[in-house]
């Protein structure tokens, strides 16, 4: 019987050590596996770092090439901005001029129209208009041929009375001057003057005077009490009168 207790205690001390050292086992076990995945978590997480960086790293990137790109974008709007409005400042300023200078055309076209229109009318077989400015006898004569025209030649006393209305208190010019020999006095259609409406002590002029204008009032003070026709220096700004031939018209 004492054997059969020894045996049991001996039975059950080993057995209770066995299941003890199971028991450790286990716990040692277990211990070194959370040894081992807090080993494995940490070297995951220290192999992970750098790519956790590389990340940060290209944010920081991405957030300052926002403002780049931003910046860029405002100075490429800006200057599309300044190339329009310099486009568009030209283009007004050549339409302008161009206005303007067509304005100018327009005007003087006007004018000269209104020039024609003022002073035009017909008598017997003659066509006669007396533009409204002044030119030298010389330039008078060749405005009225670049027209198919000529300067007026006084033929009679009613062609004359005629002028005279025509003309009113203006000076003009007519179609007769002595330039080629002092004192013959020619027509621009090469005739020679036989007799004519001079005014009172005309023509006087000698050679500093060899043109012809008309004067239907006295103009004072240069020629008080002076009517008909006078000698004056060719060079002199006055108006004038055109004569063409109805014949010329069809």
């Amino acid at each position: 019987m004492s054997d059969d207790i020894y045996n049991n205690v001996i039975k059950t001390g080993s057995e209770g050590m066995t299941t003890e050292r199971v028991d450790m086992s286990v716990d040692i076990y277990e211990s070194a596996d959370c040894v081992g995945d807090h080993e494995l978590r940490t070297e995951t997480n220290i192999q992970q770092s750098p790519q956790h960086t590389g990340t940060y790293s290209v944010r920081i990137r991405s957030s300052r090439a926002a403002p780049v790109c931003l910046v860029l974008l405002c100075v490429l709007l800006l200057t599309a901005v300044i190339v329009l409005s310099v486009y568009i400042h030209t283009k007004s300023t050549n339409y302008t001029e161009e206005r303007d200078q067509l304005l100018n055309k327009i005007t003087n076209l006007t004018e000269e129209i209104d020039g024609l229109i003022i002073k035009k009318t017909f008598y017997q077989t003659s066509f006669y208009y007396m533009p409204n400015e002044t030119k030298n006898w010389t330039e008078s004569r060749r405005y009225c041929t670049e027209r198919g025209a000529d300067l007026i030649i006084i033929n009679n006393r009613e062609e004359q009375d005629f002028v005279n209305n025509m003309s009113g208190d203006a000076v003009v010019y007519i179609g007769l001057n002595d330039s080629d020999v002092e004192n013959t006095w020619k027509w621009v259609d090469g005739s020679t003057l036989t007799s004519g409406f001079w005014a009172s002590r005309e023509p006087n002029g000698d050679t500093r005077e060899n043109c012809v204008v008309t004067v239907a009032v006295p103009k004072l003070p240069y020629w008080p009490g002076l009517v008909g026709w006078l000698d004056v220096e060719c060079d002199k700004a006055y108006q004038w009168i055109c004569e063409k031939n109805i014949s010329q018209l069809i």
